[in-house]
């Protein structure tokens, strides 16, 4: 189910292309006479009337090949099966099926949704916290430092005040200050180092669930752009278009 799910997305995107294709390749004039709307909508009926009946038979023959290896299996074992044709039409049955893929997908997909939604949250919470850590460590760091520069311009000012024994034990006191000022300065600095890091790699793993939440879609885009429905409709368009402008260069001559 989960295979089939996939092949009729693809196949009801390339659908909703034709018709935007149209849109944009064919519906650029004002007006349109009853011949010209006539021959728009027969083109866009040959191109879905051609991808519905492609999807059509794929689904046909890839049942076929399904029931193929189940069949070859049952062969090894001497089993004998047995089905009922009729089964295929029960209404039912069809509507149980129905309920399944429902209940199953749509939950399944909720909850890789939300787990990647808690995720982001984590991260960008992470984050905020990091940055914050960084800018109170930045402004102690700052603090520490006109701090020293504080110490030092006193200790210029005092030596003209004081005694001999009393300015060598100062200086010795504003050396250990000094000393331990630097020591808690080279502390802050690589913390602040590796909160930089962390706040590098939040913002990475930030970026790879968001490149996550988007990969799908355009998976599925580029798996579309390559398939032959999509270039044989715009080769018909653009033919089309150019039989237009032809006409219109010979009417207007």
């Amino acid at each position: 189910m989960r295979f089939a799910r996939s092949k009729r997305g693809l196949r009801l995107k390339t659908v909703d292309s034709c018709f935007q294709d149209l849109k944009e390749s064919r519906l650029v004039e004002e007006t349109f006479t009853i011949d010209e709307v006539s021959e728009v909508l027969n083109g866009l009926q040959a191109v879905v009337h051609s991808e519905v009946e492609s999807e059509l038979i794929n689904t046909a023959y890839t049942n076929v090949l399904l029931l193929r290896q189940l069949f070859s299996q049952a062969e090894k074992w001497y089993l004998k099966l047995q089905t009922d044709i009729s089964e295929l039409e029960n209404r039912e049955l069809l509507e149980q099926v129905a309920e399944f893929e429902k209940a199953e997908f749509t939950s399944s997909n909720k909850k890789e949704i939300l787990r990647l939604q808690e995720e982001n949250e984590k991260l960008k919470s992470r984050l905020k916290i990091l940055e914050t850590q960084a800018t109170n460590a930045l402004d102690e760091k700052s603090k520490l430092e006109r701090a020293l520069q504080d110490l030092q311009l006193d200790q210029g000012t005092q030596k003209d005040f004081m005694k001999a024994q009393d300015l060598s034990d100062l200086e010795n006191t504003v050396a250990a200050l000094k000393s331990e000022f630097q020591k808690t300065l080279n502390d802050q600095t690589e913390n602040q180092k590796s909160l930089e890091e962390s706040l590098a790699t939040a913002k990475h793993d930030l970026l790879r669930v968001q490149e996550q939440l988007s990969m799908a879609e355009k998976e599925l885009e580029k798996k579309f752009q390559q398939t032959a429905a999509y270039r044989n409709m715009k080769e018909i368009l653009t033919k089309k278009n150019d039989q237009i402008k032809d006409l219109r260069k010979r009417l207007a001559k």
